[in-house]
């Protein structure tokens, strides 16, 4: 992700201090990219390349070991997960064959009444589409404050979410504890822009959330996933990946992760 300035940052600092170590021992090599990349933040670029490069070694050494990665983390602890579909063609997704779905919110803040008109038409809407008992779920990629999430979940209770989500800032921590208080009965998911485990660690020390959902790309990668699902799984918490169910590395984490019941199917086009 984001091109020529992770992989600078892979190429010119990360990458060189890698050479001469032991390439089995990846969680102790993700901790020493960790170390490293402190001194100008481990967080936003310096993760992302961090994510890369700790799914690099573990693709690796699942090669070098003759194994499926999931079988080096715990083994699967199924024959399949259920998989939802996000995108807003819910009709579409029907035929593909998903019976839980996902909505982008069009709407926010600054967009007033009519707004929020807009928002619970496009869930009464779907509601209708889908039935009574199908999961649905309405993501609202961080552009809401707590009064206006707390505003569109009253509308939108008679059509039964199954989740809202990261409708704050994902750095405001104050607000996600302010909004837990004033919604304490609707269940929420967040955390895709979290990266390193400690804001994870800090959420569920405060009880944010019910559902968690790194993306293993950004976060810090499949070591960091791991420890993120055992913190999770010890306090009856689930980890969703975002978009965990689209490449060859979510689901080798899905199917081993004791804490993930689910997995997302991001359809960007029909």
């Amino acid at each position: 992700y984001f091109g020529w300035a992770t992989a600078g940052i892979i190429r010119e600092h990360l990458g060189p201090n890698l050479i001469g170590e032991d390439a089995l021992d990846v969680a102790r090599l993700n901790e020493m990219l960790w170390r490293m990349t402190n001194l100008y933040g481990a967080t936003g670029l310096a993760s992302y390349a961090i994510s890369a490069l700790d799914l690099a070694l573990w693709d690796a050494k699942g090669k070098l070991l003759g194994q499926p990665v999931m079988d080096l983390v715990g083994g699967a602890k199924g024959d399949s997960l259920f998989c939802y579909a996000t995108g807003n063609d819910v009709d579409w997704n029907r035929k593909l064959g998903f019976h839980a779905f996902k909505l982008a919110c069009p709407f926010g803040p600054a967009d007033g009444d009519e707004g929020l008109d807009g928002n619970e038409a496009l869930v009464a809407e779907t509601r209708a589409l889908v039935g009574p008992d199908a999961p649905l779920m309405l993501d609202c990629w961080m552009a809401f404050d707590v009064d206006y999430t707390v505003r569109l979940a009253a509308r939108l209770a008679p059509y039964k979410l199954h989740w809202i989500e990261e409708c704050l800032l994902p750095d405001d921590l104050g607000a996600h504890v302010e909004l837990r208080r004033a919604l304490p009965d609707q269940t929420y998911a967040t955390g895709e822009h979290w990266t390193t485990v400690a804001p994870f660690k800090w959420a569920f020390d405060h009880d944010l959330a019910d559902v968690y959902q790194p993306d293993i790309l950004w976060c810090g990668g499949l070591t960091v996933c791991m420890e993120i699902a055992r913190l999770a799984h010890a306090r009856g918490k689930q980890v969703i990946l975002h978009n965990g169910g689209r490449g060859p590395f979510g689901p080798q984490f899905s199917f081993a992760s004791p804490a993930t019941p689910w997995l997302e199917y991001y359809i960007d086009a029909a």
